[in-house]
């Protein structure tokens, strides 16, 4: 019995519970019971109202919740991750009574911070799921109605409208034919194309390609909304199985020749356009373009190749005015301008004159001189440019006339740096008194002005004039002359 007794003993004193003693020198049994009591205190804390001024709240570190440790242990809880130690902490009296330690966070807000603390203890989330994952901050409650924008059983109005306002709703659950195209039909009656869209998008998804096209076809507005997103898209073939089946052979002919764009090179971009698209069943309007199209960009080939061999010689005109680009792919203007600059003297029959691109391509005479205009101005060669604007009649008899206002002339003139010369000839030209007064002030030709005024009888304003040329200058004797000139009939 004695040594039953003994063993007993040592089981109590061995194991890390202590049993409990009424003795005063038991100071480690009062601190258990102390360090037991605050425990029980801190969890009334957390789960009773936090007006019952009975209990004294203490964190689970033993510290009384507002002093000052509590209120520094808050704030370090805000400076980041720590590394975390699943340790037992030596430092205390083990107050357990079984081998497995339960957590003690510094304080009620970090339950939801997801953070460990300074004095390396888990939280109540880890410890409960004993896991060693890392922390993951929970997601904020949202409320009730949100949560039925996945799981809700709306109706076809109510999904539509939801879809309107921008928010989540799931189509797959309407799985009939009659239900897909009541969900289309109520998109097109709210004339909404964002909602019209995402509906063709479900339904391109969920539905055979010749049902789709078959509903399509009795529901223009949904078709036209059908073909701008296959086009925006660039779903090529699916765009062309809808048009052979709706039977639109223009429109299928039009795809087609978009695919060109696609080819980089310019000899097999020629090719294509020769071979596989000059036979389709284009309009007549549109036929014509695709012809045009063509003859230019075969031109362009070979004036492109030529001009390169031109400007690797050493050409006096490649070398004052370099080539900023090639020719190919670009406009018809752009090429009219080109061969302006480079072969404006070429006869007709060169491919690269000017006169021969206006005949083939019917180009309208004002185009035409405009863009003639702009390229011998660029070159200051007005000598070209009195010749473009210079006709004769039946009698030999020459004059200047253009298909548009020589006001916009002068502004071409001026803005390639024309001399004041040049600029005073056009200006004159200008029918209309008011508009050529303006210009001839803008640009600073007095000589314009005066002679204006003086052929219209105008006293009162070629004295308002007279103030505002330089005193002593052959501007201002020449109005005085003017004026002193008797033989004048001035209006009144």
């Amino acid at each position: 019995m004695s040594r039953l007794k003994g063993d007993e003993e040592d089981y109590w004193h061995a194991s890390k519970c202590k049993a409990f003693t009424f003795e005063d020198e038991d100071e480690d049994g009062l601190y258990q019971l102390k360090e037991s009591k605050r425990a029980v205190n801190s969890i009334k804390a957390i789960v009773e109202d936090d007006d019952d001024e009975e209990w004294e709240k203490f964190t689970w570190s033993g510290e009384p919740v507002g002093s000052i440790s509590w209120s520094i242990r808050e704030t370090s809880s805000t400076r980041g991750p720590e590394s975390r130690n699943f340790a037992p902490d030596k430092s205390r009296p083990d107050t357990s009574i079984s081998s497995y330690s339960f957590p003690r966070p510094a304080s009620f807000s970090s339950l939801f911070r997801g953070r460990s603390k300074p004095d390396n203890f888990q939280s109540l989330s880890d410890a409960l799921l004993d896991t060693n994952s890392k922390y993951i901050a929970p997601e904020l409650r949202k409320p009730k109605s949100e949560y039925q924008d996945y799981s809700g059983d709306w109706s076809i109005e109510e999904s539509v409208r939801r879809m309107q306002r921008g928010k989540m709703c799931s189509m797959e659950r309407f799985r009939s034919l009659k239900d897909k195209m009541m969900l289309l039909d109520e998109a097109v009656r709210l004339h909404d194309g964002n909602v019209i869209t995402a509906v063709l998008i479900f339904l391109k998804k969920t539905l055979r390609s010749d049902i789709l096209f078959r509903e399509l076809k009795i529901r223009q507005v949904a078709l036209r909304h059908f073909i701008h997103f296959l086009k925006e898209t660039t779903d090529q073939q699916l765009l062309l199985q809808l048009l052979r089946f709706l039977e639109w052979t223009e429109e299928l002919a039009l795809c087609k020749y978009r695919e060109h764009l696609d080819i980089p090179g310019a000899d097999e971009r020629r090719d294509f356009l020769k071979n596989k698209c000059l036979s389709l069943p284009f309009s007549p309007e549109d036929a014509t373009h695709v012809q045009d199209h063509y003859t230019l960009l075969e031109r362009q080939i070979i004036i492109e190749t030529n001009d390169k061999h031109l400007e690797a010689s050493g050409q006096e005109l490649f070398r004052k005015h370099p080539r900023k680009a090639s020719l190919l792919f670009m406009p018809l203007v752009t090429t009219l301008f080109y061969c302006c600059i480079y072969h404006y003297t070429e006869g007709e029959g060169m491919f690269s004159s000017p006169t021969n691109l206006r005949k083939t391509f019917k180009i309208p005479e004002k185009l035409y001189v405009l863009t003639a205009l702009a390229a011998r101005a660029k070159l200051r060669s007005w000598v070209d440019v009195d010749a473009l604007f210079t006709t004769k009649n039946w009698l030999g008899y020459t004059k200047k006339k253009a298909p548009v206002g020589f006001h916009r002339v002068v502004e071409i003139l001026h803005k390639n740096g024309a001399p004041a010369q040049i600029l005073q000839d056009y200006i004159r030209l200008v029918e209309d008194a008011d508009m050529r007064i303006s210009l001839a002030t803008k640009y600073k030709c007095h000589d314009v002005v005066i002679d204006t005024y003086r052929d219209l009888k105008d006293r009162q304003q070629l004295m308002v004039y007279r103030c505002k040329v330089d005193r002593g200058s052959p501007e201002e004797e020449k109005i005085d002359n003017i004026l002193s000139n008797m033989q004048i009939r001035w209006k009144n």
